[in-house]
């Protein structure tokens, strides 16, 4: 969720849900709108705060309660987006957590009851059971409520690790509360993700942008690790869980190494909220640079990471010089990585102290050059390598640059007025 934060639309907002029987219970719910890069997430999350000697039976009947509850609540305060390419999806966090009242055998009172140590039940709802009895319409045009328990919540966000994973994930199981098939509503949350990370059309996605890439002219050929990994999929392959290990660590690693690159942003160019007005940056600057580095699925930072990791395998002549190294986002089409290794000589042509005032420059002269019609972001990381003693740290350097939409066309003709001014540059002045 730390991840998802930057999409939060507006703040948290607390919710009364009047048709959740009172008896031998409290609650607290709240509301929150993500607008993600793929759609809207509504999300509900409901605590029940119930006594730990209830009922399995009553646990149930205060479930389906709650579920026809939200339902009504959602019914008439979320509004549907109209357009069909801005899609939404409600989901429902139930966390039910059980409260001791007894203290020795004795009573205690409301004020120690509500500090008293709660504990989560793990409890799995079965979806389609419960649209069924809900008391809102469920004909086809209404989308399901989508409910999870506490515990199965967190399970898919530490497996998907990615927001735009999280959506793909929650858009396949929509479609198949809609066919209410035997196999889903008899498998568990964990075969139910892991099925999604299995499926042969999980690499779709990056598969159509390695295409366009080609028909760019920005690759020559398809990515091998793409190839590997898509083919283990399809074929079931024993490698398949090795892929996805890998996967789920470069996700761990961009999000950390995310965190410490908009830290620093922050630190050297006041790139965050600020106290006086006279500040350019503002903590929108912020959030808009954070969705940019978050927006990227699980292959495209393993393919980032795999970049940047290729380094110390590199020519020692390589590393002492520096060089560049060209990298497209392999979630959205777009938005292009330029990975800037710094030379090991300082007041060399590719030295930190020579390139680094220069990102935002940098960034403005590719955006130019490259020859994509769907450019909307480019992305410079000045990377420099420290080793001390035994151990290797990185100190990236980060700029991101907005580019306005411009037709292919436009692009290939400033790229031949480029070309054109670089000819006359390097030809003899005549007099």
């Amino acid at each position: 969720m730390n991840e998802m934060a930057c999409y939060l639309r507006a703040d948290t907002l607390k919710i009364i849900l009047t048709d959740i029987p009172v008896v031998e219970s409290n609650h607290q719910a709240q509301y929150s709108q993500y607008q993600l890069p793929l759609g809207q997430l509504n999300l509900v999350e409901l605590v029940l705060y119930l006594p730990d000697d209830i009922l399995s039976a009553d646990i149930e009947t205060l479930c389906r309660a709650a579920f026809n509850a939200v339902n009504i609540w959602r019914k008439m305060h979320l509004s549907k987006p109209i357009d069909s390419q801005s899609p939404s999806i409600d989901v429902l966090v139930l966390d039910i957590q059980c409260q001791s009242r007894m203290n020795n055998g004795h009573d205690i009172d409301d004020k120690l009851y509500q500090n008293s140590p709660v504990q989560r039940i793990a409890h799995r709802f079965a979806n389609s059971d419960l649209i069924e009895a809900s008391v809102i319409d469920t004909s086809a045009d209404t989308q399901p409520l989508q409910i999870f328990s506490w515990h199965d919540w967190h399970l898919h966000l530490n497996k998907l690790q990615t927001p735009c994973e999280l959506w793909r994930f929650l858009y396949h199981r929509l479609g198949q509360l809609h066919h209410s098939t035997k196999d889903y509503i008899t498998n568990s949350e964990n075969d139910s993700v892991t099925g999604f990370l299995n499926d042969a059309d999980f690499f779709a996605p990056a598969i159509a942008i390695d295409n366009a890439l080609i028909k760019y002219g920005l690759q020559n050929e398809p990515n091998s690790a793409l190839i590997a990994m898509s083919l283990a999929h399809k074929t079931n392959s024993p490698t398949r869980s090795m892929y996805q290990q890998h996967l789920a660590q470069a996700a761990v690693l961009w999000s950390q190494l995310s965190v410490q690159m908009l830290e620093a942003v922050c630190k050297n160019s006041g790139l965050i909220k600020q106290k006086t007005s006279s500040d350019k940056c503002t903590e929108a600057d912020f959030s808009h640079w954070q969705r940019q580095i978050v927006d990227e699925s699980l292959f495209s930072r393993h393919e980032l990471i795999r970049t940047l990791y290729k380094h110390p395998k590199q020519a020692q002549q390589l590393q002492q010089q520096g060089y560049v190294v060209h990298q497209h986002s392999y979630e959205c089409l777009g938005r292009h990585y330029v990975l800037i290794f710094y030379g090991q000589d300082a007041e060399g042509q590719h030295g930190k102290s020579a390139i680094r005032p220069n990102l935002a420059n940098i960034a403005l002269d590719v955006a130019t050059r490259l020859p994509i019609a769907e450019l909307h972001h480019v992305i410079v990381l000045g990377i420099d390598f420290i080793i001390e003693a035994e151990d290797a740290f990185m100190d990236i350097d980060l700029w991101i640059q907005p580019v306005n939409a411009m037709t292919q066309r436009e692009r290939q003709l400033t790229k031949k007025i480029q070309q054109l001014q670089q000819n006359n540059q390097s030809s003899p002045a005549k007099p």
